[in-house]
């Protein structure tokens, strides 16, 4: 996956966690087993896919200046 790829999935990650907390936060008590199950797993692909960019942004070539 290139780096923009990875960015825009990370960018789209980000925002269902965010919606999935506050779907979480307004939830009754009975649906929020559920809910935070969905969150968790979110929140592991977003650190997932956050360290596949980190690794990618690590590993640039680094321009050399003469």
């Amino acid at each position: 996956m290139s780096i923009q790829m990875l960015a825009q999935e990370l960018y789209r990650l980000l925002q269902e966690v965010e919606k999935i907390e506050k779907q979480f936060e307004n939830a009754p008590p009975e649906k929020k087993e559920k809910i935070q199950d969905k969150l968790r797993k979110i929140k592991a692909e977003r650190n997932r896919i956050r360290a596949a960019l980190d690794g990618r942004i690590d590993r640039q070539p680094k321009h050399q200046t003469k």
